[in-house]
């Protein structure tokens, strides 16, 4: 049976019981893809008492279709792109430009506005485990994967709640490790395994990092 998230907080909880061997460990870090993946990246740090912080990934949106990813883009100025959707627009190089800017300019605005201050954990020979409340395409994903390959980090974790069992397989090959709690056999989008899936606000990711960083200083 597949399972229903009550919220992306339970779902963070049970992807948590996945990842008990890294409990306590001074070498993890738990990253929250910005927004969704920071309500579960919060109760995944928190269970199993690592740091906490966000990772800021921006999908590039087909003009008029911007659920549709043309690829992503995340911090150090990665870009990935899906050569599928790509190949199936009229003026590709002209909308992936505007996107590009576009994204570009909000990525820079969140990274600023969710840490109030806070310099970026440093990632450089760590364990990364990166979390998000699920994987469709896969795009943003693999840009933070790029982008923290740039950033040399030991070894890269994705561990995600729900996936296509398609997009699991790819991701099995790509990381060094990749953990899914539910692939479900028919998916056709994330929220569809989610009773709760309101959208996630800045106010909310600012809260759960600040929150992250005084549990972490209350041990």
């Amino acid at each position: 049976m597949d399972l229903i998230f009550h919220d992306r907080r339970e779902a963070g909880r049970i992807l948590a019981s996945h990842l008990r061997n890294y409990t306590g460990r001074e070498d993890v870090i738990v990253l929250g893809l910005a927004r969704g993946g920071v309500p579960v990246a919060f109760e995944v740090a928190r269970q199993i008492g690592v740091p906490l912080d966000v990772f800021v990934v921006r999908k590039l949106g087909v003009p008029g279709h911007e659920e549709l990813a043309m690829g992503a883009i995340a911090s150090g100025g990665v870009r990935v792109l899906n050569p599928s959707v790509m190949r199936c627009l009229n003026e590709p190089e002209r909308a992936l430009a505007a996107s590009t800017l576009e994204q570009t300019r909000e990525l820079t605005r969140r990274e600023a506005d969710y840490r109030e201050g806070r310099s970026p954990l440093a990632l450089r020979g760590q364990t990364a485990i990166l979390v998000d409340d699920g994987l469709a395409t896969g795009a943003s994903m693999r840009a933070a994967i790029a982008a923290l390959r740039q950033q040399g980090v030991a070894r890269i974790v994705v561990a995600v709640p729900v996936a296509a069992p398609e997009i699991c397989e790819e991701f099995e090959d790509e990381v060094d490790e990749f953990i899914c709690a539910s692939k479900p056999s028919y998916f056709h989008s994330v929220g569809e395994f989610y009773k709760d899936f309101s959208q996630t606000t800045d106010e909310e990711v600012r809260e759960l990092l600040a929150r992250a960083e005084a549990d972490l200083k209350g041990k």
